[in-house]
């Protein structure tokens, strides 16, 4: 077990959730701020995606990334920076013609979803490893599209973090670890309560966490639930020795009857959780350290 907890606080994420929650992050100015609010709350990571600042939708626009992290850079921060490479993976087919996509779908080549991280160099991004339902899409990562991903992200030196949403996806990061497609120990996150896909479930979760240590004895995880699922995803992940995520992308409450004030309100909730198991959370030097990542 390890004795710090590396806190992960995803602060925006790409879901609907512009005009649900006022403190949603928009544009990439909010976004940063968002993410050092974070650090300073004890977050070691801030995980990124960037929003149209017209609409509020999920976008992958290169240069709204880049204003979001060279701000977080340029403040002198001390947060680990984790970009999303999931954007360009959705797809809907339309009633018509299944083989067409329909309005809303964004589904882009694999080399398109990280020309961000290619640019912008940060320590971690995040890689899907595998297909599933997502809500009313689908999230499609073929293995030849994954191995594409996976290698230009190797060449930039940054470091995935497997977000796996099924077994399957767990199997198939260590299938490629220990083939050299993914470089160093993996980083597994196990995202329950997505609509649709695997639910918050305790035996799944624990099934989970005895597989990764099975077929990877040296990985580190982290726990991700959705909505009501977060806080339960951060005791079980703390519990058990592992890591935990938390932030508003995933979760909008901070009770059942209480809109979260911040992302640095929900850090400082999992924060408390460690404090309750007697974990010290993980300075972002130390989650270097322990994710083995490269220098910033």
């Amino acid at each position: 077990m390890n004795d710090e907890v590396i806190i992960t606080c995803a602060v925006t994420g790409s879901g609907d959730t512009v005009g649900v929650h006022p403190a949603i992050p928009v544009t990439p100015e909010e976004i940063a701020n968002a993410a050092i609010e974070a650090a300073r709350a004890g977050a070691a990571i801030a995980h990124i995606h960037v929003r149209d600042v017209e609409t509020g939708r999920g976008n992958r626009d290169r240069a709204l990334f880049r204003e979001a992290v060279e701000r977080v850079r340029d403040s002198n921060t001390d947060v680990v920076i984790n970009l999303t490479t999931g954007m360009g993976g959705d797809y809907i087919p339309s009633e018509a013609d299944p083989a067409v996509a329909a309005p809303g779908a964004d589904y882009a080549r694999p080399e398109e979803r990280v020309l961000h991280v290619e640019e912008l160099r940060p320590e971690i991004c995040s890689l899907d490893c595998g297909s599933m339902n997502f809500g009313p899409a689908l999230m499609l990562n073929t293995e030849d599209h994954l191995r594409v991903m996976a290698e230009h992200i190797k060449n930039c030196g940054v470091k995935p973090e497997i977000e796996a949403f099924d077994l399957s996806h767990i199997h198939q990061a260590v299938k490629m670890s220990r083939e050299g497609a993914i470089p160093g120990k993996l980083y597994v996150q196990f995202v329950m309560g997505v609509k649709n896909a695997m639910p918050v479930d305790k035996e799944t979760f624990d099934f989970y966490v005895q597989t990764v240590k099975r077929l990877a004895p040296d990985a580190e995880w982290c726990g991700a639930g959705i909505g009501p699922g977060q806080i339960m995803l951060n005791e079980w992940a703390i519990a058990a020795g592992g890591h935990t995520r938390t932030g508003l992308e995933d979760n909008l409450r901070i009770d059942r009857n209480t809109m979260a004030p911040s992302n640095a309100a929900l850090v400082k909730r999992a924060a408390d959780l460690c404090e309750k198991y007697e974990r010290p959370v993980a300075t972002w030097q130390q989650a270097r350290e322990i994710l083995e990542l490269r220098p910033a």
